[in-house]
């Protein structure tokens, strides 16, 4: 059975040395009176509640996974689930980061994102019923009526009811505008304003279960008048129970799942078609806007499932780690390093140690960048300065499909990598290697494929604006470099990372230039690129961690000695792929598109 240990020195390595997340929060009056003893107090009694609660229960749910009883189209979760999930809600878990108006603790975002990393960590499907509740409660504290708001978010606050996002159909996956589900008027619209939902929806995660009295579902519809395409969506709030004027439920609604989704991974979760008979709802937002209204929660879906995979990317990397310095096999090559045992551990093998190290440089890396854009957040959302709010929500736009898909891209690579370690044990499930792999997978597919994240980061984010979001970027990077350019102890750092901005940035202006004659040209280089700027990123935030392992250098502490280490194999290993991403980026989309469809 795998284990578990939240990276809290880690996580405060990250908080409280590399971002000086306090300083910040001094700055923000909703946040000005948290303090470091605060944060870690909190991310303590998480650890505890993510490894002691919810870890053991992740191989155990991943077998038994979910069931759907037919006739009543309830659906029941795991052995355990429901228990663990009362455990959170009466620890005051699901309200950490919610507004206090609602019953919320109102603590920081980047607070919320340590803790969501440590509960992926220990069990990404039981993660995935709250993670969806807290997407639910941002879009309908952004977009609903003040009578919505008051119905459904202190329920959601307090992890009494759950949410969902229901958006997908057969026939359409990305292309929303695609969507057949349709949304009449529901009678005398001075009655309740409701209207009468009618569709079928896919692929909907935690749409049915057992551990919470309602669930709300925010579900994608059209109108009678709307006009075709993504421009034609709106947004409706559809309960499972109706809600009475009192707050207490009501009937059944319409709206049920009618089968579970057989997957490849997150068994624990219920992935489940839903349909819609005349489903009573109500619309958030305004008409035809849906898609604006549910980009809320679909961005913190995103910036959701890089945490996922930032979480099993740590979580496999510790097993992968301890079972190295376990097991033996053959010696050394440079000689027996432990001449008394029958054979070397396999933690002295150079390609170990690469596999290894690959998942803890993303590992570390990823944790940076996950922490630092939800501390943008906190600045988009609670800073007095409008230049600040302004510079923080542009990051975060360019910051997001990097989240979701760089971090996703790695953790299929490093838990691959950390099976690996374990040679044929790895394919073994008693051992949980395999199930981090199969978890996986589905990130790198789900709120958006990481062709889209790289369509909308190289199309949206950077060529729309002509680079106004990714230059603030190259500025903080290249403020850095200014810094520290001077310091001999740091050019194995500076200079790569000055050398990959520059490079970067004339790739993009040449992208855009190809792209204007012909926009094949930037689906063609996306991927490659998105990886080339995640690595800026990666690099970025390397270079400052080995900065503050360098000041620390008097201490000997093993932990900076590891952090300095890391960040030199990162540099030396893992930094160079983008040597071959740039030239792939540049190799056009003739040879893609020129052979005709009939001959694939």
């Amino acid at each position: 059975m795998p284990h578990y240990t939240p990276p809290l020195r880690d996580m405060h390595f990250v908080l409280h040395e590399l971002l000086k997340v306090t300083e910040t929060l001094k700055t923000l009056p909703p946040h000005a009176e948290v303090d470091v003893e605060t944060l870690n107090a909190v991310l303590e009694e998480g650890g505890k509640f993510a490894s002691e609660v919810i870890a053991p229960l992740n191989q155990s749910g991943d077998a038994e996974g979910c069931a759907l009883n037919r006739d009543t189209h309830e659906v029941t979760a795991p052995s355990g689930f429901k228990a663990a999930y009362a455990t959170f809600v009466e620890g005051g878990w699901p309200s950490l980061g919610c507004d206090t108006a609602y019953g919320g603790q109102g603590l920081p975002v980047s607070l919320n994102q340590c803790l969501y990393e440590m509960l992926n960590s220990a069990n990404q499907a039981w993660t995935m019923y709250p993670g969806l509740t807290h997407g639910a409660y941002e879009c309908l504290h952004a977009h609903g009526t003040p009578e919505q708001r008051q119905t459904y978010l202190p329920r959601l606050t307090s992890g009494e009811w759950t949410g969902t996002m229901c958006l997908t159909e057969a026939h359409c996956g990305t292309d929303l505008g695609l969507l057949r589900t349709r949304a009449l008027p529901g009678g005398d619209p001075s009655a309740d304003g409701s209207f009468l939902i009618t569709g079928n929806k896919i692929f909907i995660s935690a749409g049915e279960h057992d551990l919470a009295a309602n669930i709300v579902h925010l579900v994608l519809a059209r109108l009678p008048d709307a006009p075709e395409g993504s421009k034609g969506i709106s947004l409706f709030v559809v309960p499972k129970f109706l809600v009475n004027a009192d707050g207490s439920l009501g009937a059944r609604n319409a709206i049920v799942c009618s089968a579970l989704e057989h997957k490849m991974g997150i068994h624990g979760n219920a992935t489940c078609q839903m349909s819609l008979d005349g489903a009573r709802g109500w619309l958030v937002g305004q008409p035809h806007k849906g898609l604006n209204a549910m980009f809320v929660m679909m961005n913190a879906a995103r910036l959701g499932v890089g945490t996922q995979s930032l979480g099993l990317t740590e979580v496999a990397y510790q097993n992968a780690a301890a079972y190295a310095k376990e097991r033996l096999q053959m010696r050394s090559l440079s000689g027996p390093k432990a001449p008394e045992l029958a054979a070397d551990p396999i933690i002295v093998h150079p390609d170990v140690r690469r596999m290894l190290l690959t998942a803890r440089a993303y590992a570390e890396g990823g944790r940076a960048l996950a922490v630092y854009t939800a501390l943008l957040i906190d600045q988009e959302l609670s800073s007095t300065d409008a230049a600040v709010k302004e510079d923080a929500a542009d990051l975060v736009a360019l910051l997001t499909p990097i989240v979701k898909a760089f971090l996703t891209d790695n953790a299929w690579i490093s838990t691959s990598h950390c099976l690996q370690v374990f040679g044929g044990h790895g394919y073994i499930r008693e051992w949980g290697m395999e199930q981090f792999v199969r978890d996986a997978r589905i990130n790198m597919i789900y709120e958006g494929t990481n062709t889209i994240q790289s369509l909308d980061l190289l199309g949206r984010k950077v060529l729309l604006d002509r680079g106004k979001k990714l230059k603030k970027l190259i500025v903080l990077i290249q403020q850095f470099i200014e810094k520290e350019g001077a310091d001999t102890a740091m050019l194995e750092f500076i200079n790569p990372l000055a050398d990959l901005g520059e490079k970067a940035s004339k790739l993009s202006t040449e992208l855009g230039l190809k792209a204007f004659t012909n926009p094949d040209e930037v689906g063609a280089a996306s991927v490659d690129y998105l990886r080339v700027i995640g690595h800026l990123v990666f690099a970025y935030f390397w270079a400052r961690m080995a900065r503050v392992a360098i000041d620390h250098r008097a201490d000997d502490d093993p932990f900076y000695r590891a952090k300095l280490a890391t960040a030199r194999f990162y540099f030396a290993f893992l930094l160079p792929e983008t040597a071959a991403l740039i030239r792939s980026a540049r190799g056009g989309a003739r040879s893609l598109m020129s052979m005709d469809a009939s001959l694939f």
